[in-house]
């Protein structure tokens, strides 16, 4: 079943991309009593996640923390080593947290995996972004497939 608005994100552990290595965070600690923008991609380093995704979050990033999200976060069906080896090609810094979603257990808890196996990607995350305050999803922007349209920073950013 795909998560709506209105549903609580499921407590599932994730692997933070930091400088210092790959660090286990539950998303009971990263969602818990704060406002988190979490964004998704199919795959780090992919021609619409390097191009237009990522880099529109990093843009705009200053502009949503200051209509009061306290993280911004990437997820990707990737191990912690190719996400903090794109954090750093992205010059992203410290602006974005990078999740590496790696067995894909959050995607799938969320229902929003897809089979990306005709690309010889296998089990990805669907592209989205979704507000969450404190562990409850307000606003969920699931594209369509092959699709950019509604879940970048600028519409992220109208609606908070």
């Amino acid at each position: 079943m795909t998560i709506k608005v209105g549903d609580t994100l499921p407590d599932v552990t994730l692997i933070e991309a930091t400088a210092g290595g790959p660090r286990p965070i539950s998303t009971r600690d990263l969602f818990g009593g704060r406002r988190v923008v979490l964004f998704a991609v199919p795959g780090a380093f992919t021609p619409t996640c390097s191009a237009k995704h990522l880099p529109g979050f990093k843009k705009l990033g200053q502009d949503i923390k200051r209509k009061g999200v306290d993280v911004i976060a990437c997820l990707s069906v990737n191990d912690a080593f190719v996400m903090h080896a794109w954090a750093e090609d992205q010059a992203v810094g410290g602006d974005i947290v990078m999740l590496a979603d790696g067995a894909a257990v959050f995607t799938q808890a969320v229902g929003l995996e897809m089979d990306a196996s005709k690309f010889g990607m296998g089990l990805r995350s669907q592209r989205y972004s979704m507000i969450v305050d404190d562990g409850v999803v307000t606003a969920l922007n699931l594209e369509a497939p092959g699709d950019f349209k509604v879940s970048s920073a600028e519409q992220v950013l109208t609606q908070l």
